[in-house]
């Protein structure tokens, strides 16, 4: 059933609708809910389904090849429960046609039984500043554009789509055309404060089908204002070193900051800054600062970019146990406008207890490090991720919470090693969220003495070379 379904759907043509699949379930009702922010855009989409046969259990969803392109974070699970059900992408479609994804329901359902999918996405870089350009005093308007319909294999018996903006500054909208056999509203789309909603439409055949698309498909233009910085991180080097002898977790960050939001018309005028600023009325593409959270009790932390340390920053470090975050408050040499881009240094010690625990019974250490420090409405690019282990750790393992584009394993030396300490690399490209990393490995009492060996060996080295040092004689002639 399933290979026969997959290489069905994966010729997704006129054909489709005739094909079983539809035959297997109905969707009575789907709601999409768009969430409009700057850099992720989310979107919610609720498929209420009916069973047309005993035993249909497995379903099939569909995409639209552009916003499949952008979405880098998609699940889907039953209404009211949080298990995540599996979701497996179907070969690879030709150009222009839907992209097909299918699961297996827990339960298969009966004839006329009903089940709620929710599918969660989240789309990296899906809004763009419109205008492309503003003035200082300029506020900041984006353009969101998405379809009108939510595409699927099954025929649909309702359909809405809900676009939320952040705010209720919608500028312009989409009122689509040519969509009555659909619906017997004389206007398709209502505007109720910061939501937008399109439909309902109703009997909507398989949409998921070329000779659907060509006929049907509409696009939708948001333009709406953003009261923020619309942030991109273009690349994130974190580079995360375990010691046991400080019992201490280091963490540096090279971060390539970038502000997509609209590019600066004109020169930058200090005293219109200084001015808007006075007064509290910056305006939103403007970055004069950003505001990280850290873990607590970290401790020697530094900040500095490429002409050397950054002194305006604020730390207020939270007490260990206390359940908070330390809050760190970074001030860059100059104002970030758009189109502009701003590389630092940020590094803290952290104490390794707070992310590491022993097992007895395996002699293992586990350490969990955090992909990236979470920037709220931030997407980063491109990512990598070092993890240095203890000169001699054994028997590593690794646990991530999402799979990374590469991985690689290599040796790092640093001072006063001898054999080199084990370190893995990890590549991410598009992050939206931030997670967990856990490694696991075995230091034995000969690779935790090593180290002394290694200091005590050096200390050796220097006095024996400043005793032979003494004992040479260079001049030209013989002392008396």
């Amino acid at each position: 059933m399933r290979a026969g379904t997959a290489l069905l759907l994966a010729l997704v043509g006129p054909a489709l609708s005739a094909t079983v699949a539809p035959l297997e379930f109905e969707n009575t009702a789907i709601v999409r809910t768009i969430e409009l922010g700057g850099s992720l855009v989310k979107s919610t989409t609720t498929f209420a389904v009916r069973g047309l046969r005993n035993g249909a259990k497995q379903y099939s969803l569909a995409l639209p090849p552009g916003e499949n392109s952008r979405t880098r974070l998609i699940e889907a699970r039953i209404k009211g429960s949080k298990d995540k059900l599996t979701l497996d992408a179907q070969p690879a479609t030709p150009i222009g046609h839907p992209v097909i994804y299918t699961l297996d329901l827990p339960n298969a359902l009966a004839e006329n039984g009903t089940v709620q999918i929710v599918l969660d996405t989240m789309q990296t870089h899906a809004t763009f500043p419109w205008p492309k350009e503003a003035s200082q005093t300029d506020a900041q308007l984006l353009m969101f554009q998405t379809d009108l319909f939510v595409l699927s294999p099954y025929e649909t018996v309702v359909q809405r789509t809900k676009i939320k903006s952040p705010s209720p500054k919608i500028q312009s909208y989409t009122t689509p055309k040519g969509v009555e056999s659909f619906t017997s509203e004389a206007v398709p789309v209502t505007k109720s404060g910061a939501t937008l909603t399109y439909g309902p439409f109703n009997a909507i055949p398989v949409s998921a089908d070329t000779t659907f698309l060509q006929a049907n498909q509409r696009g939708i233009n948001v333009q709406y204002g953003y009261d923020y910085p619309v942030l991109e991180i273009s690349k994130l080097r974190r580079l995360a070193e375990i010691s046991h002898w400080g019992a201490n977790l280091n963490i540096q960050d090279e971060i390539h900051l970038h502000n997509a939001g609209p590019v600066l018309k004109g020169h930058f005028n200090r005293l219109e800054h200084q001015s808007q600023k006075h007064f509290n009325r910056i305006s939103a593409h403007i970055l004069p600062d950003l505001t990280l959270h850290l873990p607590a009790g970290i401790r020697d932390p530094y900040y500095r970019d490429i002409v050397g340390n950054v002194s305006t920053s604020k730390l207020r470090v939270a007490p260990r146990g206390s359940g908070r975050l330390s809050e760190l408050n970074l001030r860059p040499r100059y104002p970030l406008l758009g189109g502009w881009n701003y590389s630092f240094t940020l590094g803290y010690d952290a104490p390794l207890a707070d992310s590491a625990v022993y097992d007895k019974e395996s002699g293992s250490y586990i350490v969990g490090v955090p992909i990236m420090t979470l920037i709220p409405g931030v997407v980063v690019d491109d990512a990598e991720v070092m993890i240095i282990l203890p000169e001699g750790a054994t028997n590593v393992g690794i646990a991530t919470p999402f799979p990374a584009k590469s991985q690689t394993k290599e040796t790092h030396v640093t001072f006063l090693d001898s054999i080199g300490r084990p370190a893995i690399t990890f590549q991410y490209e598009k992050l939206v969220n931030t997670g967990t990393i856990y490694v696991t490995y075995q230091v034995s009492t000969a690779a935790h003495l090593r180290k002394i060996g290694t200091v005590a060996a050096a200390l050796l080295t220097v006095f024996g070379v400043a005793i032979a040092a003494r004992r040479v004689d260079l001049s030209l002639t013989r002392k008396k």
